[in-house]
This record gives C-alpha cells, sequence and structure tokens, in this order.
C-alpha cells in the first residue's frame, strides 16, 4: 500500500500544533503546581470538586488530538489506488499564465491569478499522458516549466508563481505566445496547443498577431478570461506594511477583464475563447471535450494509477474529539456543579 501527500507544504502546521499542545502541558502543569503550592491538599479536593484533574487531562488530550488530526488532513493523505480510464491523445501543451499584478484582483475569489493555478492544476489531473509546459508572463516571458510529464513538479512550480515571477511589470501576452511556440521540442506540425490564461490586458506585445503565427505552424491557441467584464475590481497591495490598492495619480486602479482582445485572439490562433469571468472554471471539462479533441492524435485508452483521497479519515475523527471537548467543558460540568448544589442544601 503507498502512501502520498498531495500538499506536503502544509506540514508546517505540525510545527504550530506542537507548539500549541506544549503550551496547554506546561499549562495543565502549571496550575497543578501553583494550586500544590498555596493550598493544602484537603482544601485542594474542595475548591476542585466541579472540575476533576482526571477529566482535565481528557479535555487536554481531545484537543491536542484534534489539532493533529486536522493538520494530517491538511496535507491530504493518500493510499490505496483506484484506476481511471482515460485516451492516450499524445499532444503537447503550453500554458501562458498571467502573473501580472492586474491577477491579483479579488473579483475572482480568492484571486484570478489562484483561480487560474486551480484551474491548471484541474487540468494536468486528466492529461493522461500528455506532455505540459508553463510560460508565465507579465512585463516579459519567462520558460518556468519546459515540457514534461512530470505534473508533480509543475504542480510545485504553480504553487510559486506570483507578480514577482518575471522581472518586469506589465503584461505582455503575446510574447507568452510567441515563447511557447518556440519552446516545443519537436519539428511536427500538428498536436499542439497552447491555453492562455490572462484577464486580457495586454501592454502592446500583438497577440493577435502572434496567435495568427502559432496557428501557421499548426499550433492552436485557447484563450481563457479570468475576472468580471462590466466592473472589475481593485488591485491589493501593501503601503507601509498595511493593506491598500494600487494608485495612480491619487485614484485608485480598477482593471477589467478584456473580452474582446482575447477573442481576437482564439480566432487567430484556430482556437476558442472561454469566458471564464467570476464564475468557477472547469478548464478540465473543456480540455478533456473539445482542446484535446481539436489538437490531439488519439492512440488506445489507458487506466491511470490515482492514489485515493484519505483526508476525510482525519476530519471525522477530529471533529468527533472537539465535540467530546465542547461536552465535557459544558455540559459535564454543569451535571457536577448541580450535584455540588444538591449535596449542600441536603447537608
Amino acid at each position: 500500500m503507498g502512501l502520498q501527500f498531495t500538499n506536503p507544504t502544509m506540514s508546517v502546521w505540525f510545527w504550530v500544533a506542537f507548539g500549541l499542545i506544549g503550551l496547554i502541558v506546561l499549562a495543565l502543569v502549571r496550575r497543578n503546581t501553583l494550586l500544590k503550592r498555596f493550598v493544602s491538599a484537603n482544601l485542594i479536593a474542595r475548591l476542585t470538586a466541579t472540575s476533576s484533574t482526571e477529566r482535565r487531562i481528557i479535555r487536554c488530550s481531545l484537543i491536542s488530538a484534534a489539532l493533529l488530526l486536522t493538520t494530517f488532513a491538511l496535507i491530504d493523505p493518500r493510499w490505496g489506488t483506484k484506476y481511471k480510464e482515460v485516451e492516450q491523445t499524445g499532444i503537447d501543451t503550453f500554458f501562458v499564465l498571467d502573473v501580472s499584478r492586474s491577477m491579483l484582483a479579488q473579483d475572482v475569489r480568492p484571486s484570478r491569478l489562484s483561480s487560474a493555478v486551480t484551474a491548471i492544476n484541474d487540468v494536468l489531473d486528466v492529461m493522461g499522458s500528455d506532455r505540459a509546459g508553463l510560460i508565465t508572463v507579465s512585463g516579459d516571458a519567462a520558460l518556468t516549466v519546459p515540457l514534461t510529464l512530470d505534473y508533480s513538479s509543475m504542480k510545485l512550480s504553480l504553487d510559486d508563481v506570483s507578480p514577482r515571477s518575471v522581472n518586469r511589470g506589465g503584461t505582455m501576452i503575446g510574447d507568452g505566445i510567441r515563447l511557447a511556440v518556440d519552446s516545443f521540442t519537436d519539428d511536427v506540425p500538428e498536436h499542439k496547443a497552447i491555453i492562455v490564461l490572462t484577464d486580457g490586458e495586454d501592454m502592446g506585445s500583438f497577440p493577435v498577431e502572434a496567435a495568427s503565427d502559432a496557428a501557421a505552424k499548426g499550433i492552436s491557441v485557447y484563450t481563457v478570461g479570468i475576472g468580471d467584464v462590466d466592473t472589475g475590481a481593485r488591485i491589493p497591495t501593501t503601503l507601509y506594511g498595511q493593506p491598500s490598492y494600487v494608485q495612480f495619480e491619487g485614484e485608485d486602479v480598477w482593471t477589467r477583464m478584456n473580452p474582446d482582445e482575447l477573442k481576437e485572439v482564439a480566432q487567430a490562433g484556430n482556437g476558442v475563447f472561454v469566458p471564464a469571468g467570476t464564475a468557477n472554471l472547469d478548464l478540465a471539462s473543456i480540455y478533456s471535450k473539445r482542446i484535446a479533441t481539436d489538437a490531439g492524435k488519439s492512440f488506445d485508452s489507458v487506466k491511470l494509477e490515482q492514489f485515493i483521497p484519505r483526508f476525510q479519515w482525519f476530519v471525522v475523527p477530529s471533529v468527533a474529539c472537539l465535540f467530546l471537548w465542547f461536552f465535557l467543558s459544558t455540559y459535564a460540568k454543569n451535571f457536577k456543579r448541580n450535584d455540588s448544589y444538591q449535596e449542600f442544601n441536603s447537608a
């Protein structure tokens, strides 16, 4: 039985959990020490009649268990396998990802950039045997991940993308398309696709012409527009350590998705424009049903082995621990207090 963790970076929360558990244990020991220092043994029993040491230890254990179980759930453990049948298409796909500052706008939660990264991850989960690569683009374009079948390493690279991934500000989508065209590793003039994920605010890089040149080489260009078309959103930033928004001449800058140019780019590239807007984007289905079908050469279907998510095995007992802790902290204490009150009255 294999074991893997899909979100190993979340393991840093183990340090937080262990730290909190240490504080809980320290507080418990210190309380007992102070009671023994200032109060006699007989008086301790009377003062703590409604709160036994055993019950307090159980409550602390439940909280500690809930913290550890929740952390295990966060790193997304997976074991056991299932098989999914997919069609081998054998195509090469470059994702051109806009990482300019406008992609930090939050008209799509948590941000346009995060939504785009999630969409690419979803596609990687259904690609099967297709090679994928990543171009990040802002004021310039960078080959972040060459064509590869190692989807895990590509996902790690996606976790690190930000407006700092490139050297200059702005948005040069045309440069990203041209770099993707030059980065394909064979001369076969077909079975290639470029997927551009952006809000469409280009800074004069001639993306329509770049898409047209790509189509002339047998490479289809698809565009995905992310962001609100009408109202748009402000661009968050930090000013003197405080949350703020990007400004120009004293006014907040508002950024909107530009569908018109993205439509032209897709048409010139013999592709399709996907107006994601502010909705949840199911790019995986679009890739499987349209992009792979248009650009791919079909082979026999294969069965892919996938690890089964098991995070719920840790979430459920964690919630149970919290419920028991709440019960012991509230209801059990009230029951004990009522019993003590009745004993006092009967005396």
